[in-house]
């Protein structure tokens, strides 16, 4: 795919930026229990429109609604007998809009995102084991029977929960890309983005070994991604993307320019493309015009090899 072509080449992959924080500020409601996850039930049109607003902004790669939509999530939002056709219309939705954008599958992938969110975000929610890797299972055979080029695992951020995710995603012989989250609580000390009592250190010692095929650091906050970056190039051999997180209201009300200039943004993206990263994109906060300004300061960046 167009996307393994240009890691071979040496070039940088672009990828979408954020869907959950799009959708919220594009005035749909998120569950509490699912985030963003009941979006391709409730509001699909707005979904369709972000993902080709992604593509139209040069995006390679585009991540399909599916964070929050493992069973025992969906379940705890009232939705779990809705899990199937769920899942199924996030990955069509992605599709589609690649399809109104003209562009084949060969030029723009799409990624079906693979996440060990607990219900209402809450870790006292995670299900036992078993029943998380019967539902994580279940939902990565799903997605690529649906169509997906692609298993995105997105915050991992344990050794435990992240370990089931990662087995669940490599059993469906789709390339598997590894996300962490990162966050830096002192001048050298990296922990997980949501666990400072866990390092990130030891997350990528647990994840690294199962041999997913890209490693990205998303939803980290831009200070952290530089050193997160260095530290899983220090254990991975392979390609890394960048995706972080910006600043965003959690407000319904949005102001028309999202925290933090997209032009800005591109600009610390070359800092990222330094430390290694080889694919590049936004989390949370960042909009269509982000990976425009992206894919715009690609152009100007001189690729180096990893």
């Amino acid at each position: 795919m167009n996307w393994q072509r240009k890691l071979a080449a040496g070039d940088v992959v672009l990828l979408d930026g954020g869907t959950g924080s799009e959708l919220r500020r594009r005035g749909v409601p998120m569950s509490a229990a699912a985030w963003s996850g009941l979006a391709a039930h409730t509001h699909p049109e707005v979904l369709l429109r972000i993902h080709r607003d992604y593509i139209d902004a040069g995006a390679d790669v585009i991540v399909a609604n599916t964070f929050g939509c493992s069973r025992f999530v969906l379940e705890a939002a009232g939705f779990g007998e809705r899990f199937e056709a769920i899942n199924r219309r996030a990955v069509e939705l992605a599709i589609e809009a690649r399809r109104l954008s003209g562009k084949h599958s060969d030029a723009v992938a799409v990624a079906g995102s693979l996440s060990n969110l607990p219900p209402n975000m809450d870790v006292r929610q995670h299900p036992p084991p078993h029943r998380a890797a019967t539902d994580l299972n279940e939902q990565a055979q799903l997605l690529a029977a649906a169509g997906v080029d692609i298993i995105a695992l997105e915050m991992m951020q344990d050794t435990r929960h992240a370990a089931l995710a990662m087995a669940a995603a490599l059993a469906t012989g789709l390339p598997v890309w590894l996300g962490v989250s990162a966050r830096l609580r002192a001048p050298t000390r990296l922990t997980s983005f949501d666990f400072p009592h866990i390092d990130f250190a030891d997350v990528l010692d647990a994840l690294i070994p199962m041999r997913p095929d890209v490693v990205n650091v998303m939803h980290t906050e831009l200070d952290a991604v530089a050193a997160a970056i260095d530290a899983v190039g220090e254990r991975f051999a392979g390609p890394i993307g960048a995706y972080p997180e910006v600043p965003y209201q959690t407000t319904p009300i949005w102001r028309n320019d999202p925290a933090g200039t997209a032009d800005e943004f591109a600009a610390q993206a070359e800092d990222w493309i330094a430390h290694g990263a080889r694919l590049v994109g936004g989390c949370c906060g960042t909009t269509p015009r982000h990976i425009a300004a992206l894919h715009n300061a690609l152009r100007r960046v001189a690729h180096r090899s990893p």
